[in-house]
């Protein structure tokens, strides 16, 4: 049975709640105004006779008095919160946080996952649950749970943003989801559910994770120095999934709060600025309890909901287990018609410029499955005396009835090299070189951190592991490494460059920080260090403006040089060795993947410039260009700054010129502001990129590339 509130702070809460003063209760009860205070006080206790008529002055049940696990009901009703306009007439389009996200489901699961790896609890050994569940609702079950989030309360205020919704992004966004909802009769749900997480600790104002999640922005309260998140932003993929702005939160709480841990229940509402009924509301409003404490006891707060309550709202979890369950209402995901997988979009559809497939139920369903595996697949991984971090299942369902069975998601089916990879690491089974099928090699590659504020030096160096495996066709594309840190989230995924034709496929995986042994050496400086390295999408390390404020500007080097590091280290497992003859540049220009119409520059007098000699391209996953290029480097005691320009190669006029989305040194160079710096007495340079394909004219593949080599800034 659930532990009980303290009598005194219970009551005091009641009273606010039903508008009732000590005195107003003594004088019911026949009692001095002192026998209450000293209840409050908690000095004194009722006596069991007086539990009753307690009871019936606070209109709830004895038993209620007794276990004190909920409010009474009588008092203040929940209802929507809307945050009064600005003062100075200042107005919000939105939540800016929100425009950081796409409304793509993948990035959904990415976000959600990691937060709730983040908030794993530890002591016990035993992996995060999370559950996806997408919830299809029609007819009465679509009204039933209108009239549980209280839809007439919010029918004017989507209406004022429909009215200047030409004006605003979200405004659309959001018309759209009312329109979609009332005219086809439907509304999806998405939730994501937690168990075995601290839960949404903490009070409703002060400082705490409730807080950090409910009530502020770009605010990381995480629970270890693991943690993937540190900008505050991932919680905005939740929001930014909804076409109505609108999510539902039942917390289980791994502490206690005034006294529960149950049934915890919030929502929070993202709208633009509007007015309804000539009164301005700045943006975002909360479903709670009117918190007597405010003044006109306007504001709300977070309620203890009964079972019914938590029914009718969709959020009933399966167990008293610590966690969340975050309720995502009107779920769509455009991502999925931008990369042309909602199969179920016919040409009428997009005639008609409809977007059912957005709100696709099976593709959602297949997409979450995708990018859990894609993402977490390490984090699913255990070995030896080492356990799987994290387990994942996703079901879809209409109405109640079952859609798509509730899939586990196995990361052994969907990425069995790497997987296999890493339980040899974990079992100690690693061979120093690959000579069988299905080894795994084990390099360890080394990270020189660097001190920090700027001083020069290195602070340590942390021995990352790097495994090596022979790769199976279920991984995807062959030669990539995936580098991972303590959560095991999948933050980088990159090729190697300068592979030679004949290579067998392989799969690499670098573990670094507490990935890599919570015994390695820095293992905790080298999680700050990378951490500090991620954007706000954790899907890379490099230069971030959070790197140069705490360390330097040119502290991104030490990445790079990991970089080479470990090329360098899986071409010396995969790559066999040169025979005699053999002619590996003319391989390699056989194995371009992009034409190109070059012709060697002609030798002058003037002073010996880099040039461009291989170049390796492909089209990435976001239709983007990515590329790997070589430059021989004449002797010469200082070689010229060159900057890459990548161009598209038309038949007739000027070449349109792309803009770099990444730009990396691999080996031999530096990169600085879209810069080559060649180093001093190299012989070659590699680097890589990847073009921005919102620069893209055309669609990418139907492009043909060029790349050049200018000299200085390259304009």
């Amino acid at each position: 049975m659930e532990v009980g509130e303290e009598f005194g702070p219970w009551l005091s809460r009641q009273l606010r709640l039903a508008n009732k003063t000590q005195a107003e209760l003594a004088e019911e009860l026949g009692l001095t105004r002192a026998a209450v205070s000293a209840w409050i006080t908690k000095r004194s206790v009722p006596r069991p006779t007086v539990m009753g008529e307690i009871a019936k002055a606070l209109g709830t049940d004895l038993g209620t008095v007794h276990t004190r696990t909920t409010d009474t009901q009588a008092g203040l009703p929940v209802t929507w919160y809307h945050r009064p306009g600005y003062q100075d007439g200042g107005r919000d389009g939105g939540n800016a946080a929100a425009f950081a996200f796409d409304a793509d489901v993948q990035v959904l699961a990415r976000e959600t996952c990691q937060n709730s790896l983040d908030e794993r609890l530890v002591h016990n050994g035993r992996p995060v649950r999370v559950r996806y569940t997408i919830h299809e609702l029609t007819g009465e079950k679509l009204e039933a749970f209108r009239a549980a989030i209280l839809w007439d309360e919010l029918q004017p205020h989507y209406s004022a943003v429909s009215e200047s919704s030409a004006d605003q992004k979200v405004g659309r966004v959001v018309d759209a989801g009312v329109r979609d909802m009332f005219e086809k009769g439907r509304l999806i749900l998405l939730r994501i559910d937690d168990y075995n997480a601290s839960g949404l600790t903490g009070d409703d104002y002060d400082d705490g994770k409730f807080a950090a999640v409910v009530r502020r922005q770009l605010e990381s309260l995480k629970s270890g120095t693991g943690a993937g998140g540190s900008y505050g932003l991932g919680k905005a993929t939740l929001w930014a999934t909804s076409a109505l702005g609108i999510v539902l939160i039942n917390s289980t709480l791994s502490v206690p709060h005034e006294g529960r841990t149950e049934r915890r229940v919030v929502g929070r509402l993202e709208l633009p600025w509007r007015t309804v009924g000539g009164t301005a509301y700045a943006g975002p409003a909360w479903l709670g309890r009117p918190d007597p404490e405010t003044p006109n006891a306007e504001v709300v707060r977070s309620w203890w909901a009964d079972e019914e309550t938590v029914g009718r709202l969709h959020l009933t979890r399966e167990s008293d287990e610590p966690g969340t369950s975050f309720l995502i209402v009107g779920a769509h995901d455009v991502a999925s018609l931008d990369q042309g997988r909602a199969s179920a979009v016919t040409d009428e559809d997009e005639e008609g410029g409809d977007d059912d497939g957005a709100r696709d139920i099976r593709v959602m369903h297949k997409r979450l499955v995708e990018a859990l595996s894609r993402d977490f697949w390490a984090a699913m991984t255990g070995g030896g005396t080492r356990l799987p971090l994290l387990e994942t299942s996703v079901r879809t369902l209409r109405n109640g009835e079952v859609v798509v069975e509730e899939e586990q998601v196995d990361p052994t089916a969907t990425q069995p090299s790497r997987t296999r990879a890493l339980r040899a690491f974990y079992e100690g089974t690693t061979v120093d070189r690959l000579t069988e099928s299905g080894q795994v090699a084990l390099r360890t590659v080394p990270l020189r951190l660097p001190l920090s504020g700027g001083r020069r030096g290195t602070l340590g160096t942390h021995p990352g592991v790097l495994l090596v495996t022979e790769a199976e066709d279920k991984d995807g594309d062959p030669n990539q490494v995936h580098s991972l840190r303590g959560n095991r989230m999948t933050i980088k995924k990159a090729g190697v460059s300068g592979l030679p034709l004949g290579v067998t496929g392989f799969q690499a995986v670098l573990l670094v920080g507490h990935a890599a042994g919570e015994t390695a050496p820095f293992a905790d400086e080298a999680e700050e260090f990378l951490r500090a390295a991620e954007p706000p999408e954790h899907d890379r390390w490099g230069q971030t403006e959070e790197l140069t404020l705490r360390w330097s500007h040119s502290a991104h080097h030490r990445i790079s040089r990991l970089t080479t590091e470990v090329n360098a280290a899986v071409k010396e497992l995969v790559v066999r060795p040169k025979r005699p003859g053999a002619e590996e540049s003319s391989k390699l220009r056989k194995k371009l993947t992009v034409p190109r119409k070059t012709a060697a520059p002609k030798r002058g007098s003037g002073p010996a410039v880099p040039e461009l000699v291989e170049l390796d391209a492909e089209i990435g996953e976001n239709k983007e260009w990515r590329i790997t290029a070589e430059v021989k480097l004449p002797r010469a005691d200082e070689l010229p700054a060159m900057t890459p320009v990548v161009l598209l190669d038309v038949r007739s006029g000027g070449r349109p010129r792309l803009d770099w989305a990444e730009l990396v040194a691999v080996e031999g160079c530096e990169v600085e502001g879209g810069v080559l710096h060649f180093a001093q007495g190299a012989r070659k340079a590699v680097f890589r990129g990847a073009t921005d394909p919102t620069s893209h004219p055309v669609r990418t593949e139907l492009t043909r590339l060029a790349l050049e080599l200018r000299a200085g800034s390259g304009e």
